[in-house]
């Protein structure tokens, strides 16, 4: 818990002596103010600007907590029995806290029983059932790390995570959609064919040893009922005996990175990082004070907003989650937040702009859902806007943070002014640290100008799993780390992201920033999704180009858009290319993958 202190503010016990009284005492009176200057009380909205440079401390009367993911989970059950958990309504499953309580229980046991043990490490791959909220606990209440496996990884991709972090076992269905989880394992461990369950050796994964299937019986793999039957009373009582050694600093989750740069990389997190984060994010939206919040959650588990904002959440502030679909679906989303009575919703903005491209979408009823978090990506002002004012959802927020920070670092309040809610991603967040500096020489840059935003405190990861150089490039000696994002911030400690140093645009030598241009663009009538990407230019060195995706029915030319910015946006960032697209490519957590837009649109125009 954080409290201000009072210097000189008793007076002195006439027998207490002190050789040079006046300067005792007035030095920590000068030393106070700037110390003041930068902290932000955060527990409601700051209405007293407080913030002299670009330093802000988020603090609060609210203490961190010091358990684990099992033991939040436990003190959920034993508080809300029989209130729903989880509801996933393509597979009509139901389960209530105390029937969740029971299966995770059951399911750790059932781990400890196939051989697994504390530290080792599981991956989940696969899209949005019960399995996955199923292992992401039982899994932390045996003390085993979870490994979140991005459910679109082919082959490749696959065996590089599983090898990078010592996978020891790996929870999947047989498949989903054109995704053949199984057989895609059968390529890397051909050797699964003829082993017993339990008991793979494989050459190309050598950690490997334990293939859980949810939903079949394979060759050489232990099926969900066998881990569910597995744990005996000695199991149960050896679980018992272990929620006593767990610490809350342990590593529980390994979360890649989206790898559109490289090779993924595998942000280590504790149960100190995402309880802290979880229990934040719930705090900041009110779901403390609120009664029966339903979350109608679309966004996908093995992503942080999924297993954290999600599923963690739940565990912390006891409320119920509402899956609409095993895949994403726009029109599941308003079916179930209509059916489910939802209160909250969460999406990436590409998300919610196909919500709001439904062409039934007023036929939904939307009455119940107070509020929502909008995250993942840069969201733009006008989408914003639209979700307030077209789907009713008045207590929208948007939220910002990176899988290596547990996840979020600023998130807006719910009855922030639609400024706030358009124009910045919220306010810092409880107990952690922002500063924004000069990229290149690492000074702390003027109050509400722009440079690099680096963040501290609870939230900062562990580590990249096994990877020390990566680690020590983006996390400094006194464990900043940086986000690699272009930001300022304002007197009462709302962050303003300009966007990505790795997206700014070098037009000769002008330093343009894509989210910018695309805010605006969303202004036109006819625009229904904008990105703008640099393209390679012989002269100028790069080009700005925007990719824009036009609402159902509208036709436009590049001239109009041009016409539109002309006079209303600097000429140099007026694009010099505009193509129209039906759609980007996506990682499967719903972000633009600009580096393959900047391929494909570089390939189309001949660049």
């Amino acid at each position: 818990m954080f409290s201000r202190i009072a210097f000189g503010s008793q007076p002195l016990r006439s027998n207490v002596f002190f050789s040079k009284p006046v300067k005792v005492l007035q030095k920590p009176r000068t030393t106070f103010p700037s110390q003041s200057s930068c902290a932000v009380h955060v527990d409601s909205p700051p209405t007293i600007p407080t913030l002299t440079t670009s330093y802000a401390h988020g603090t609060s009367s609210k203490s961190l907590l010091f358990s684990t993911v099992g033991g939040s989970l436990q003190a959920a059950a034993e508080r809300f029995p029989d209130r729903e958990a989880v509801v996933f309504l393509q597979d009509g499953v139901r389960k209530t806290f105390s029937q969740l309580q029971q299966d995770v229980d059951q399911a750790a046991a059932g781990l400890l029983a196939l051989g697994l043990k504390r530290g080792d490490r599981l991956g989940m791959w696969g899209p949005n059932t019960y399995e996955w909220i199923l292992f992401q606990f039982a899994s932390a209440k045996a003390g085993i790390i979870l490994v979140s496996v991005n459910p679109a990884y082919q082959v490749q991709e696959l065996e590089f995570a599983l090898r990078k972090v010592g996978c020891n076992a790996i929870v999947c269905p047989t498949q989903f959609k054109t995704q053949k989880y199984c057989d895609m394992l059968r390529q890397i461990c051909p050797e699964m064919d003829t082993a017993s369950p339990g008991s793979v050796k494989s050459a190309r994964l050598p950690d490997l040893h334990t293939v859980i299937v949810t939903d079949s019986r394979q060759p050489g793999m232990y099926h969900l009922e066998d881990v569910m039957q597995a744990g005996s009373s000695q199991q149960m009582q050896q679980l018992e005996e272990l929620q006593k050694k767990l610490s809350f600093d342990d590593p529980i989750n390994i979360q890649f990175t989206s790898g559109t740069t490289g090779n993924p990389k595998g942000a280590t997190l504790s149960h100190h990082n995402i309880i802290n984060n979880a229990y934040f994010i719930g705090m900041r939206l009110g779901y403390d004070w609120r009664s029966q919040v339903r979350v109608c959650l679309p966004v996908p588990m093995y992503h942080c907003f999924g297993s954290v904002g999600g599923g963690i959440v739940m565990a912390t502030h006891g409320i119920t989650l509402v899956s609409p679909s095993t895949g994403y679906d726009g029109r599941a989303n308003l079916a179930a937040m209509e059916s489910e009575r939802c209160t909250f919703v969460y999406g990436t903005p590409t998300m919610y702009i196909d919500m709001l491209g439904q062409p039934d979408l007023a036929k939904f009823d939307l009455s119940s859902v107070e509020g929502g978090i909008m995250a993942g990506s840069p969201c733009p002002p006008e989408i914003v806007k639209k979700v307030i004012s077209t789907m009713g959802i008045k207590e929208l927020i948007i939220a910002y943070g990176t899988t290596e920070n547990s996840p979020v670092s600023f998130c807006g309040f719910p009855t922030d002014n639609l400024e706030r809610k358009s124009e910045t991603v919220g306010c810092i967040t409880n107990h952690l640290e922002a500063k924004v500096v000069d990229p290149d020489s690492g000074e702390l840059m003027p109050l509400g100008i722009s440079g690099e935003l680096m963040i501290r405190g609870y939230c900062v990861m562990l580590e990249y799993w096994g990877d020390v150089a990566k680690t020590d490039k983006c996390i400094t000696k006194d464990r900043w780390y940086k986000t690699g994002d272009i930001a300022s911030l304002d007197k009462y400690g709302y962050c303003r992201i300009e966007g990505r140093i790795k997206d700014m645009i070098i037009r000769g030598g002008e330093n343009i920033y894509p989210a910018e241009i695309e805010q605006f663009l969303h202004t036109h009538p006819k625009v229904q999704e904008a990105q703008v990407i640099g393209v390679k230019d012989e002269r100028m060195g790069e080009e700005v180009c925007a990719c824009l995706n036009l609402k159902e029915g509208m036709d436009c030319s590049a001239e109009d858009i041009k016409a539109y910015c002309k006079g209303k946006i600097a000429h140099f960032k007026i694009p010099r290319y505009v193509t129209f697209v039906k759609g980007y490519p996506l990682t499967v957590s719903g972000k633009i993958q600009k580096n393959k837009l900047r391929e494909q649109t570089e390939k189309f125009l001949a660049l």
